[in-house]
């Protein structure tokens, strides 16, 4: 069981978040929370932004922290239907 936080993880971490991000803004939206879409838009992007900052930073387990709730908001909205999204590997709803 890997419990650390490699410089080799923290990357992956970003590209794979970077990729999603990439998908859900392209996607469309199969319901009528047109709000609430901008909304998580929003707190993805910012937690993203922190992300980045916390690794210019050298603080690695903030940032890590930060790419996983960026991820946490890409996969709720994914299965809320606000990003209409079919990537099990990306997302957590298919």
């Amino acid at each position: 069981m890997n419990n650390e936080i490699t410089s080799e993880r923290l990357e992956k971490y970003f590209k794979v978040t970077a990729k999603a991000i990439e998908v859900i803004e392209k996607s469309t939206n199969r319901t009528e929370l047109v709000n609430e879409r901008k909304d998580f838009l929003d707190m993805i992007n910012r937690y993203f932004s922190d992300a980045l900052h916390f690794k210019k930073k050298g603080e690695i387990v903030n940032a890590f922290a930060a790419l996983n709730y960026a991820h946490g908001w890409i996969d709720a909205g994914a299965r809320l239907g606000i990003f209409d999204v079919h990537d099990s590997e990306l997302f957590t709803a298919d």
